[in-house]
């Protein structure tokens, strides 16, 4: 897709509606079957300016989806957040005091000492009990999805079933603090040590102010929910008409062997880069990180999510990955 054919609206979703939730927690919305089987979680809204998900979450509600077997439990992660969006500076509402997702630690979520850490803490009894999690979100830059498998076997397994998007992430996750997928049996490795049983993705659908972002975001919850048991295909087709989308042509492992980290907010790249940009050469200057070049470590090397708009020391600004077809 080009970007002259690309829509764009940062409008937000209206929730209010769904805003109280079902289960004392406020945004925060669970259905139980009465059936065995799987409990399953799909969040949005961790980082408030990622409409996509809020879209998604609240196409589910109207649509009145119900599982048929186990628990769907659908979660607005970040409300407050999400309160101050501003489609003129939509970077803002990111977060009131610190990312929601690098707070996933006991010691951080018991502190208590921030808004989202207490946002977490509510969270919390949702993330342990889910059995599969789908975190949806959506990206600074325009770029394709990117659907994050961290580093288990059994995730990469279900990204490979569910067929999009393009590109699956295998990586580590961030030096600044733990992600909701990586938390606790979620972040588990395979097999002896790691529990069998959970499923954890973090789908980027796409630029914020993407309309396409909407589209992807519903893709990937039908799908989910359908491999996870949910409900039958036939019905997710009949409830959710026009959710499911083409399978892509083929997908892409992008598997990150290094991050890099700003040491300040003085980081720039060379280029504007996109992401998925192949470096052919070993040794190439992206950018700078202070007065510190950066250059890409192996030929063929895949620029992963570039992006300066929230540097700061710490703070992950590109990724390097190998590719290989999954």
């Amino acid at each position: 897709m080009t970007a002259s054919s690309l829509q764009f609206d940062l409008s937000k979703p209206n929730i209010a509606t769904w805003r109280s939730g079902n289960t004392g927690v406020e945004g925060v919305w669970q259905f139980d079957s009465g059936q065995a089987g799987r409990d399953v979680l799909i969040t949005a809204l961790v980082h408030g300016n990622e409409l996509c998900g809020a879209w998604a979450l609240k196409g589910l509600l109207e649509a009145g989806v119900r599982p048929q077997a186990g628990k769907l439990t659908l979660a607005f992660c970040n409300l407050a957040a999400f309160d101050r969006f501003d489609p003129a500076d939509h970077d803002a509402s990111r977060f009131v005091d610190e990312d929601l997702n690098r707070q996933w630690q006991v010691d951080r979520i018991e502190s208590g000492s921030t808004l989202e850490r207490r946002r977490a803490a509510a969270l919390r009894p949702f993330i342990a009990h889910a059995d599969w999690l789908l975190d949806l979100h959506s990206m600074h830059e325009r770029a394709a999805p990117l659907l994050l498998a961290g580093m288990q076997a059994r995730n990469l397994e279900l990204a490979k079933c569910l067929r999009t998007p393009e590109y699956i992430v295998v990586d580590a996750g961030h030096k600044d603090g733990v992600r909701m997928r990586d938390f606790e049996r979620f972040g588990t490795l395979d097999p002896e040590g790691g529990d069998a049983h959970t499923r954890s993705l973090l789908l980027e659908c796409g630029f914020h102010g993407d309309v396409s972002s909407r589209t992807v975001a519903q893709d990937m919850c039908t799908r989910f929910l359908q491999a996870a048991g949910a409900l039958q295909a036939e019905d997710l087709q009949r409830i959710l008409p026009g959710w499911l989308q083409a399978d892509p042509v083929r997908q892409w492992v992008l598997e990150v062997t290094d991050a890099v980290v700003a040491r300040s907010a003085d980081f720039r790249f060379n280029e504007p880069f996109q992401g998925l940009e192949c470096i052919g050469r070993a040794g190439t200057v992206i950018g700078w990180n202070e007065s510190e070049p950066v250059a890409t470590p192996y030929d063929d090397c895949v620029l992963v999510m570039p992006s300066v708009r929230q540097a700061k020391p710490g703070v992950t600004v590109v990724r390097f990955a190998r590719r290989c077809p999954l």
